[in-house]
């Protein structure tokens, strides 16, 4: 493993139980103590951080606006282009197949990395210390996003076509995961019953799977998305 005082320095913060550190940085497939409680709490202190930093700075935007951009700023590709800065891959401990399968480059894992050493900080010291290093290595991407200029999803676009036209809302459904544990691919319907509209959508997650089936079923209406 790379050296930890060097990944301290470039987190801007040094510490005091350093076996804190080492947890957030280790898979479920190295072992037992692994990051993945870490990572569930440094999700929340995420999320807050993030959405007050969204409310004082854009003070007139909307309910919806500043969802949308808190989305964007916590997604998996903005945290793992945040790991990948920090070059935490070189820090991952990772069991056996992960290695061989290059998990310290997957998105998912370096993304719940980032989350749970929020977390490690958080219990290493107070919440304040892990609200910091949010603003730390979030300071760009907050200071450059524009609620006001999120595009709305897909998923979002179809709801708010069925309810202005009185129509029931759409149901997704998972019809296949395909795949191995850290390369799983989901297939889910998107069935929109009060216009005989269906489609299917494939993605690496749940959720980027509805989006794709959302935007098939809104294309069919003539939306554009």
């Amino acid at each position: 493993m790379a050296d930890l005082n060097r990944l301290q320095r470039r987190l801007g913060y040094e510490f005091r139980d350093e076996s804190l550190l080492l947890q957030s940085l280790t898979h479920r497939s190295a072992g037992s103590r692994n990051n993945e409680r870490l990572e569930f709490l440094g999700d929340a202190i995420l999320g807050f951080e993030v959405a007050e930093n969204l409310c004082r700075q854009h003070p007139n935007a909307s309910e919806g606006e500043l969802s949308r951009a808190r989305a964007q700023l916590v997604k998996r590709e903005t945290l793992a282009g945040v790991a990948r800065r920090l070059e935490l891959g070189d820090y991952l401990i990772l069991g056996t197949g992960e290695l061989r399968s290059g998990g310290q480059t997957r998105d998912s894992i370096l993304s719940d990395a980032v989350e749970a050493i929020i977390a490690a900080v958080f219990m290493d010291a107070d919440m304040e210390a892990a609200r910091a290093l949010v603003r730390r290595i979030l300071k760009d991407q907050i200071a450059r996003i524009s609620p006001e200029a999120q595009p709305k999803d897909s998923k979002t676009q179809l709801q708010e076509y069925l309810q202005a036209r009185g129509k029931s809302l759409p149901v997704y459904e998972v019809i296949s995961v395909e795949g191995s544990a850290h390369e799983q691919q989901f297939i889910v319907e998107c069935r929109v019953e009060s216009l005989g509209l269906t489609a299917q959508g494939e993605g690496s997650s749940r959720r980027k799977a509805e989006q794709l089936a959302a935007s098939r079923v809104l294309a069919r209406t003539g939306v554009v998305t």
